[in-house]
């Protein structure tokens, strides 16, 4: 469902505090996150996911024109990183930048490894 704040309504989460302690949280945030990048993107970008037949899987794939392939990995968690299906689904499309998008804070950016920088939903958008 592309409309997180519906999906809520819908299952009768009222709080943040509910939406926390209901498991899906994870897929919520993620639904949410991709939306906002889909929303931020320039027009003319083209969007996908990735997955592979052995599990290798990026949650959204930008190819924006000047600016190359972009993989994302949405998580909600501050200190999360990518699972190694992230690294061998980038090893197959060769993406020129590769993001993981985090819960944190505005601004909170750091290196994970292997290229990839942590970011803010904000601060990637």
């Amino acid at each position: 469902m592309r409309d997180s704040g519906l999906l809520h309504a819908l299952l009768g989460l009222g709080t943040h505090d509910a939406l926390l302690a209901h498991p899906v949280v994870g897929n919520s945030w993620e639904g949410f996150a991709i939306e906002t990048l889909l929303n931020a993107a320039p027009r003319d970008a083209q969007f996908g996911f990735y997955r592979s037949s052995n599990g290798a899987e990026i949650d959204l794939v930008i190819d924006a024109p000047g600016q190359g392939l972009m993989a994302i990995e949405v998580k909600r968690g501050v200190t999360a990183k990518p699972r190694r299906g992230f690294y061998s689904a980038c090893e197959d499309l060769k993406p020129v930048h590769k993001f993981l998008v985090h819960g944190g804070a505005d601004g909170e950016a750091y290196p994970v490894g292997d290229g990839v920088m942590a970011l803010s939903l904000r601060g990637l958008a």
